[in-house]
């Protein structure tokens, strides 16, 4: 089960991580990008780190709701809708819940995956953050199919999202003003990507912390 408390964890550690790692997400974007992911997505989750104390008593649904409005009117670029759509379509797998099983999770990770395709319209093999989020669902439903725990499926979603992150570093990106650059793209990991994979790995801190 992962419970409403541990969905707050979550977000607050995602946002540390993301402060912690803001250099080095602005340098990876700076190789194919604007130079901004890293202050964007810091910015963003600076304020949703502002806000979590006013959502404790909200399910988990309406706080990953109110963590998407936040990102959407706070991040620039791609990422604020991007972000604020997988947290939105994320939140609608969980109406009313105030704790999760592992399906319940898989939902949740198959319904942000579903919203950030429908958004961005990239696929696999673009170099995009869905080249980290897709194999990590799959791998989630994998592990559900094999009737493992909830910890760890999300461990085998994030061994596959760490894989998929490193194998957007060859591809040329096909999205996003990294695809203007064309064949000096490659050699880089993703911004988002990497951005995509510090969110599953700290719910996977958060869960591994609990046990």
């Amino acid at each position: 089960m992962l419970s409403q408390p541990q969905i707050l964890q979550w977000l607050q550690a995602y946002a540390t991580d993301i402060e912690q790692n803001k250099a080095y997400l602005t340098e990876l974007d700076a190789a194919i990008g604007d130079a901004d992911h890293g202050i964007n997505m810091d910015r963003g989750f600076k304020k949703v780190s502002a806000q979590l104390p006013t959502l404790t008593d909200k399910d988990i649904s309406n706080i990953l709701k109110a963590v998407s409005m936040t990102l959407i009117s706070s991040i620039g670029g791609a990422s604020g809708p991007l972000y604020g759509t997988w947290f939105l379509r994320a939140s609608t797998a969980v109406v009313g819940k105030q704790e999760l099983t592992k399906q319940d999770v898989l939902g949740l990770l198959q319904a942000g995956l579903d919203g950030v395709l429908q958004r961005g319209k990239a696929q696999l093999g673009d170099k995009t953050m869905v080249d980290v989020l897709s194999p990590a669902v799959a791998a989630f439903r994998q592990a559900v199919r094999e009737s493992k725990a909830t910890l760890e499926a999300m461990q085998q979603a994030v061994a596959a999202a760490q894989t998929g992150l490193q194998e957007t570093i060859p591809m040329q990106a096909k999205r996003g003003r990294a695809s203007y650059l064309g064949e000096r793209s490659i050699g880089h990991p993703d911004p988002g990507g990497t951005s995509a994979y510090l969110m599953l790995k700290s719910l996977l801190g958060v869960l591994e912390s609990s046990r």
